[in-house]
């Protein structure tokens, strides 16, 4: 699974709220919930982040394996 936990960390770094996201940014209030509910987001969003933030993608986002079912 991929979860976005480390976006909202690396934006309080940068002091740069979500508000400011939408309003200064451009970054679309859909996405930014999806990115809330660890589901999938567009990759042009991912970037934007980056490019927003000055980060890699490691710092907004990490992949956390499922665990595994039992039978």
């Amino acid at each position: 699974m991929i979860k976005y936990d480390r976006l909202w960390s690396t934006l309080k770094e940068k002091n740069i709220s979500q508000y400011k996201l939408i309003k200064d940014y451009g970054i679309d209030k859909a996405q930014l919930h999806r990115l809330r509910h660890n589901m999938i987001v567009k990759t042009v969003t991912l970037n934007n982040l980056c490019k927003i933030l000055d980060c890699r993608i490691e710092d907004i986002m990490e992949y956390v394996p499922d665990e595994a079912k039992e039978n």
